[in-house]
């Protein structure tokens, strides 16, 4: 054989078993996550420890849970007198969303004898009365907030200001999970 070509095989055998060797050195890939499902939904941990999928929606005890904790923690801030009582149970009862059962899906087999263009007019309707349920349901605790409000002296009015900013902040900047991170205050380390 020639030099040159007797070379250039060593070297290419040489090279593939560098190659074998260190892909047999290299850590096993990681387990995969579930695929997404009704039995595993395939979740991710979300900011504030609540895991969050496609469309998952938080467990409603937790989600009670959570809203009665931040309640607890608004009322202590605001060191809500005994006058003031009935002014925050009314704002709390204002809170709490409507049952989700008032909003049922159509039924099926209505749904299925409707033409294409009958089947649209019908989601339309259905989807405008939901649109103004939400929007007398938000309008009724935009009014509760604003009555409690005027309940507040002024250095209670100030922390429920503060307080407010930072729900709104909070929450009003996104646009749903995965669509890029939150604006933080100046100055504040970004958080990953």
């Amino acid at each position: 054989m020639k030099t040159g070509l007797k070379s250039l095989l060593i070297a290419g055998l040489l090279a593939n078993a560098a190659w074998s060797a260190q892909a047999q050195t290299t850590t096993a890939p990681a387990a995969p996550t579930p695929m997404a499902g009704a039995s595993s939904p395939r979740t991710h941990e979300g900011r504030g420890g609540h895991e969050r999928g496609m469309h998952a929606r938080m467990d409603p005890a937790k989600m009670e849970a959570m809203v009665a904790k931040r309640l607890a923690d608004l009322k202590a801030k605001l060191k809500i007198t005994t006058p003031q009582e009935g002014a925050w149970t009314t704002f709390t009862a204002a809170l709490k969303p409507p049952a989700r059962a008032e909003h049922a899906r159509p039924d099926r087999a209505e749904i299925e004898k409707l033409t294409t263009p009958e089947r649209i007019d019908k989601m339309r309707a259905l989807r405008a009365q939901h649109m103004s349920d939400r929007q007398a349901a938000m309008g009724k605790r935009e009014e509760a907030t604003k009555t409690f409000y005027a309940a507040l002296n002024a250095d209670q009015k100030k922390v429920f200001d503060a307080e407010h900013s930072k729900m709104m902040h909070r929450w009003g900047d996104r646009k749903g999970p995965g669509h890029g991170p939150r604006h933080e205050a100046p100055g504040a380390p970004a958080k990953s």
